[in-house]
């Protein structure tokens, strides 16, 4: 019996979770969906996430009003998939930040990534009509950006760490508490999506960045928030586990069905309960088939060719 497509089954509501990480620093995590993130300024807002509608994103800032009523100055976006960033104008920041990569990502596929995300994750959507279009950044970086926190709050540090789950991903790293938010470059207990990334690069130097700010505390794009340091190290170590055994699997592998026959068999047993791992593991196999075939950055995910890829693979 064929699989349903993707998330397309996934209808029940996630709990989510409200926690302060320190004064001033939020996630909102929810069992598996996006995580998001706000660090407050001495007197304005970093958001860090846009969810995938406004009126989801409306729905996570009033329950940061709970906590501060500061207005919004950056709204931090880590990459360029829909379900980060389609909700951005609830926000109504006055710095929207990218890197430079992401930019040049979401004039190239933004509209087949918005199609291609609506069709797999419907619940994630809430309100769809209320996008207004494709979420521009008003500031990128290349290397580092910097936000003076202002008071005695320090810095918040936008970095570049690699190719990884995109060509453009970010982390923001708040040296003073020791947190990161890293996007859905590290998750936690969560299956990764790796249908748009650079495997390779991202398990050894990516990961090797990301582990050398020695953070304490880490929210990653999806799962529960790693504490500790060793809660922290487990993450990435959990992650690079995850992108490893894909790579041993798919490249002994003679044909694209064999190849995710094989990841499935070896991942499904520490990985397969976790959330969105059946969902993603045909797409992330078919860009990892391309990447060790030769094909240099990700083709373009369409709704046409995500029903392709699930129907000779998932099925």
């Amino acid at each position: 019996m064929a699989k349903p497509f993707a998330s397309s089954a996934d209808l029940g509501e996630k709990r989510q979770t409200l926690e302060v990480l320190a004064d001033g620093v939020y996630a909102l995590t929810a069992e598996g969906d996006p995580n998001v993130g706000a660090i407050e300024g001495e007197d304005f807002l970093v958001c860090f996430e846009a969810l995938a509608t406004p009126v989801a994103a409306g729905e996570w800032l009033t329950r940061l009003r709970a906590h501060t009523g500061k207005p919004i100055r950056y709204l931090v976006l880590s990459h360029y998939h829909a379900v980060r960033v389609l909700g951005a104008s609830a926000f109504g920041a006055d710095v929207i930040v990218t890197h430079d990569k992401t930019r040049e990502l979401i004039a190239e596929r933004g509209e087949q990534d918005w199609a291609s995300e609506y069709a797999r994750m419907p619940r994630l959507f809430k309100e769809p009509e209320s996008i207004p279009g494709l979420t521009w950044p008003t500031a990128t970086f290349s290397d580092t950006f910097t936000i003076d926190l202002g008071g005695d709050r320090g810095d918040l540090v936008l970095a570049y760490c690699g190719r990884g789950h995109t060509e453009g991903d970010l982390v923001a790293w708040l040296p003073r508490h020791r947190i990161m938010f890293a996007g859905d470059l590290v998750e936690s207990q969560a299956a990764l999506y790796t249908g748009d990334a650079f495997h390779r690069e991202w398990s050894a130097g990516t990961l090797d960045r990301v582990a050398s700010f020695g953070a304490e505390t880490l929210v990653g794009g999806r799962g529960a928030v790693a504490r500790g340091k060793a809660g922290v190290e487990a993450a990435i170590a959990q992650t690079r586990d995850f992108l490893r055994v894909m790579m041993r699997e798919v490249s002994t592998a003679g044909t694209l069905k064999e190849a995710f026959d094989n990841a499935h068999r070896a991942l499904e047993p520490r990985y397969g309960g976790w959330p969105i791992f059946e969902h993603c593991l045909p797409f992330n196999v078919s860009r990892l088939w391309d990447e060790l075939h030769g094909v240099e950055r990700p083709r373009i995910w369409t709704a046409e060719r995500d029903r392709e890829v699930w129907n000779e693979l998932q099925s």
